[in-house]
């Protein structure tokens, strides 16, 4: 199918950090909404001369209203590294077997943006006329903490080319039980903060023939141990509170019902127990903090002179960068091994209001499409 065709060539794109570019792929997109009719008026290519692999694209599908402000689509086209290595298939090959695609990006977040894409495309063949402008936005950055933002570059340097009334972005979905009923269609209208911290332990060293009882291998490996043996406490937001609510109401089983106890009572042993099974709900329960990548040492037959961890939190909204680092410290127990946040650091975001002019729409469609 066209679409098929699309999302296989956005795929099979490479837009990694290291050796992809975001700028191909929004070209290839750009071209796509050309040859169906989109003008180049509607189709705005971007790239900081910084950054020339790092570029994005922004597409606006005229509407009728003159009084109604734009909806804007954002989806993702960077990917998080691939090692050919590490995949049993090529991850830039999109494969199909026994009913799944397999690839860097199929469902993060390549998926969203060849929808959005082939959306446009439909809306350009059949001549739909909606009364609010469509815009989407693909953009580069979102995997890589520090990297060119294409989001906020558009923000600050392209800011009426992105206005709207609202912006959708990724980071929802739903389940059913398999025979089409509907057991929760979730949207997400917020993100715990993204913080690295960097964990280094310094020692003398010498030669591993005379093996030092200090040693800055083993003191980090003891300090990363602490972290895994160390669970965060349950807290509930509003959004979290409603989400296990709700959620849980639509699962019809042990886990649905400590869902609904916890809503009801964060402090329920008995329900966490239950929840914590899952690692999606166990997560969105409480701070998480996990070691992602190590280094260390010079030489196979010297002792360590230096080791570090990078160790990644996804922070609970009302917790701030710092707080979290005074807590590994208190967590890991030893003055020696450095704790460092790595930047940018960004200020823990409020927990979001559950508005009911978005929520109402969401909720009537998964209504009618899901009764």
């Amino acid at each position: 199918t066209a679409f098929r065709a699309l999302y296989k060539e956005l795929v099979e794109t490479n837009t990694t950090l290291s050796a992809g570019s975001c700028t191909l792929a929004a070209e290839r997109m750009a071209a796509r909404l050309r040859a169906a009719g989109m003008a180049d008026a509607q189709l705005t290519l971007f790239a900081d001369p910084a950054h020339p692999r790092e570029g994005g694209l922004v597409a606006v599908y005229p509407g009728t209203s003159k009084t109604k402000k734009p909806i804007l689509a954002i989806a993702h086209i960077d990917v998080v590294e691939a090692k050919r290595e590490d995949w049993v298939r090529d991850p830039f090959t999109l494969i199909e077997e026994d009913g799944y695609l397999y690839g860097r990006g199929t469902l993060d977040d390549k998926a969203m943006a060849a929808t959005l894409v082939d959306t446009l495309i439909r809306f350009q063949q059949s001549g739909y006329k909606p009364q609010r402008s469509v815009k989407i936005a693909l953009t580069c950055g979102e995997e890589t903490n520090g990297a060119f933002n294409g989001v906020e570059w558009l923000a600050a340097n392209k800011r009426d080319l992105i206005d709207a009334e609202f912006a959708l972005n990724e980071g929802g979905g739903g389940t059913t039980d398999g025979k089409g009923k509907l057991v929760e269609q979730a949207m997400q209208v917020g993100e715990k903060t993204f913080a690295t911290y960097r964990l280094e332990t310094r020692n003398p060293g010498g030669h591993s023939s005379v093996p030092r009882p200090d040693n800055a291998i083993y003191q980090l490996a003891n300090a990363l141990v602490r972290i895994q043996a160390h669970e965060f406490p349950v807290e509930m937001s509003e959004t979290t509170r409603t989400y296990f609510r709700q959620a849980g109401q639509g699962r019809k089983d042990e886990t649905g019902a400590a869902m609904v106890a916890l809503a009801a009572n964060p402090a329920d042993k008995a329900a966490e127990a239950i929840a914590n099974r899952d690692p999606f709900l166990h997560s969105n329960l409480r701070t998480t903090c996990v070691a992602t990548m190590l280094d260390g040492g010079h030489a196979r037959n010297a002792l360590a002179q230096r080791a570090g961890a990078y160790v990644n939190c996804r922070i609970f909204p009302g917790h701030s960068v710092d707080a979290i680092r005074t807590e590994l410290a208190r967590i890991v127990a030893d003055p020696d091994v450095t704790i460092t946040a790595l930047a940018p650091l960004r200020p823990s975001p409020p927990a979001p209001p559950l508005d009911p002019k978005v929520l109402g729409p969401a909720q009537a469609l998964a209504a009618k499409h899901f009764p």
